[in-house]
């Protein structure tokens, strides 16, 4: 494993254990609060997942509150971006190891513009939640006085883009279940963040014509987006529309259910009660949630490029074909095959995690495992205490560690947590000969 794997991993520990000790602070919080909760939250907010075990609209001050907003924006950018950026503003030259660092928070496929491409995404993160936080400001100003609309616009709107579900209503957003704009501005920011910074960043530059031509990466995330969002709605509709939906009628149950399938991709909002899910949606939602958003921006889980590469891969294997492509483009069998690995190894981390779960603490095995999900895809979304708090309020100390685990590994990445389990490898230069396996 790479140093700059260890120190991006470590210093969103670091950021972590910061924050829950400010969390702990009397001016942060109202009543007790005890270091698991405090814990439990900053986890929640540096890696953008959005299970509460207290409510953020009562169990916070307003500074709490502030602290959980900083949490969820240094974690969404990653912490030794934002470190980085500040230095090249104070006129720091960065050397090396420091671009290296930075490439690997930023995801960014090389080391050729990787300082501009740095500013480029700081002053989109700042103009994207800062048209968010007006127009849902002005939204809610309707319900409320203009200074709790102004932090509730702020707010959500940083919540929404760095796909964190954090909300500063008791109820999550279930009072604004007819509102067509906070169906559309929360969603659409949701989508935004979770495409990924090397994505947003390439369309803006198609759309001014200073390039001709989309990459693959940024057309499998596309496709996938749509496809996935569109399925969770079908599924959605299908399967509980006379449940979950039972009292909209059908405009509103279409917009719930975009609402709902955007926020199973990477964020914790809810406009209805999830606990009446039926039990095939609950599974289905526990695929899209594990899956995630786009590589390089705010969503966790397995990736979208990573399931895609898997598919195209079994694909091409049942075909009989060696060479896997796709919009008349080769894929490399070493990415094919590290996306097998994700995926074997988020699945195993999501077994265990579900299986300790379910028996330590004594609960239904798909709303533990829907639990689980929630967590590892950094969503947030839970069918617990009627859309209040999640599930996990009501774990013992051993299961909301155990979430907090998975929040983690779903946040800096599978393949990055796996590496420091297994450590540094040296890769050998000797070659045996070809073995003939039945398979």
């Amino acid at each position: 494993m790479t140093h700059e794997i260890k120190v991006v991993v470590f210093s969103f520990v670091g950021l972590i254990f910061f924050g829950a000790l400010l969390l702990m602070m009397p001016f942060a919080h109202n009543g007790h609060l005890s270091f698991i909760n405090a814990f439990f939250t900053s986890t929640s907010a540096v890696c953008v997942t959005g299970l509460i075990v207290k409510d953020t609209a009562t169990a916070f001050t307003f500074f709490g509150q502030l602290i959980i907003l900083l949490l969820i924006q240094i974690g969404g950018i990653g912490y030794m971006t934002a470190v980085t950026f500040l230095a090249v503003m104070r006129g720091q030259k960065l050397g090396y190891r420091d671009r290296l660092i930075l490439k690997e928070s930023l995801n960014y496929p090389g080391m050729d513009g990787l300082i501009r491409f740095m500013k480029v995404v700081f002053t989109s993160i700042f103009a994207i939640e800062v048209i968010g936080a007006v127009i849902l400001t002005l939204r809610f100003w309707e319900n409320m006085s203009f200074s709790k609309a102004l932090w509730a616009g702020i707010f959500h709107s940083v919540s929404a883009f760095n796909n964190a579900g954090f909300s500063i209503f008791s109820n999550n957003l279930m009072s604004y279940q007819h509102s067509l704009v906070i169906n559309l501005v929360i969603p659409f920011l949701i989508i935004l963040g979770g495409l990924g910074y090397f994505v947003l960043i390439e369309l803006y530059n198609f759309k001014k014509g200073r390039i001709q031509r989309l990459s693959t990466h940024t057309k499998i995330v596309l496709t996938s987006t749509v496809l996935l969002t569109v399925l969770g709605m079908i599924l959605l509709l299908s399967l509980d529309s006379n449940t979950v939906f039972k009292s909209l009628s059908w405009p509103y149950k279409i917009m719930a259910a975009w609402f709902t399938s955007v926020n199973y991709r990477t964020a914790g909002f809810n406009t209805v009660d999830l606990a009446h899910l039926s039990n095939p949606n609950l599974f289905f939602s526990t695929v899209f949630m594990m899956i995630g958003g786009a590589p390089g921006g705010t969503a966790g889980g397995i990736k979208v490029t990573t399931i895609a590469l898997a598919l195209i891969g079994v694909w091409y294997t049942l075909k009989g074909d060696t060479h896997a492509h796709i919009f008349r483009r080769s894929i490399p069998g070493y990415q094919i095959n590290k996306a097998y690995a994700i995926i074997f190894m988020a699945s195993i981390y999501i077994f265990i995690s579900t299986v300790l779960l379910s028996e330590f603490e004594h609960l239904p095995f798909l709303r533990v495992l829907f639990e689980s999900c929630s967590a590892f895809g950094t969503v947030g979304l839970s069918t617990g205490n009627g859309g209040v708090l999640s599930y996990s309020a009501d774990f013992n100390n051993f299961g909301k560690l155990n979430i907090i685990v998975l929040m983690f590994i779903g946040r800096v990445g599978v393949f990055a947590f796996t590496a420091i389990l297994v450590g540094k490898t040296v890769q050998s230069r000797i070659k045996y000969a070809d073995a003939k396996v039945i398979l």
